[in-house]
């Protein structure tokens, strides 16, 4: 788990970078939309909204904009229709990868999908080919300096954590995502600071990837992070400490 958390703090932070263009806006509204259409415009009523609404804000996405989304869901303005898919598939040195989209167009997404497979030494494979390596669940991150362990292992615990671990200057949290939102509430009352909050898919078994395969694995999970339609990508693979860091050196 302590290679997802690591592997997913470079991505918030290349995120961060991604909201300057709006490829980030414009994702989480996508999601927003959906859950607004699913479950309705009520925040306290839908989980779902809820949750990516406040990952928005995490992101300084414009009220706005957030606004707007939901009406879209709720039909109160204008909007594409998105359908959810799910793909799955294997990178170099066989990491299995799992990707969540919403689309407008499942042929011309599942076409370019493929593309970016074959271009960067993956393949696209068919439904159940790699989900069942990994496990829905909900992730927190929070910076060691100035938090008490025990308090939080604690706190947290009792709002409904199943998981507790340290990982060098940082502490991980794992949930069931039916208590994300009661942990995270928890956090915010002890106006504890959060680096990362997300539904994640957490892979059961890691894949150690060498040095001289993890560029061509980044590459192409990279490239299909980079797709409008792909929402999130998930891999299995283990990256090598010195590959992380010098990941986390880079503009």
């Amino acid at each position: 788990m302590s290679g997802h958390s690591k592997w997913a703090s470079i991505k918030h932070k290349k995120g961060a970078k991604d909201a300057k263009r709006g490829k980030l806006f414009s994702k989480l509204g996508k999601e927003i939309t959906v859950a607004a259409r699913q479950g309705g415009g009520d925040l306290d009523t839908n989980p779902r909204l809820r949750t990516v609404v406040q990952a928005a804000r995490d992101a300084n996405m414009p009220a706005d904009n957030i606004s707007r989304a939901v009406k879209k869901g709720t039909g109160e303005l204008p909007g594409v229709s998105y359908e959810e898919v799910v793909y799955e598939g294997y990178g170099p040195a066989g990491v299995a990868i799992l990707i969540r989209a919403l689309t407008d167009n499942r042929n011309r997404s599942t076409a370019e999908i493929r593309n970016i497979f074959d271009k960067k030494g993956g393949n696209l494979a068919g439904p159940g080919s790699v989900a069942y390596l990994f496990e829905k669940k909900g992730f927190f991150s929070v910076a060691r300096e100035g938090v008490d362990e025990e308090e939080l292992f604690a706190m947290a615990l009792e709002a409904g954590a199943e998981d507790f671990r340290t990982e060098d200057d940082l502490f991980e949290i794992y949930t069931l995502p039916s208590d994300f939102e009661a942990v995270r509430k928890a956090l915010s009352e002890q106006k504890i600071p959060i680096n990362l909050a997300e539904i994640t898919e957490l892979s059961t078994n890691e894949v150690p990837v060498s040095a001289d395969v993890v560029r061509k694995v980044l590459g192409l999970l990279n490239a299909l992070e980079e797709h409008d339609d792909i929402q999130n990508v998930y891999s299995n693979c283990d990256i090598p400490e010195e590959i992380l860091k010098e990941l986390e050196s880079e503009d």
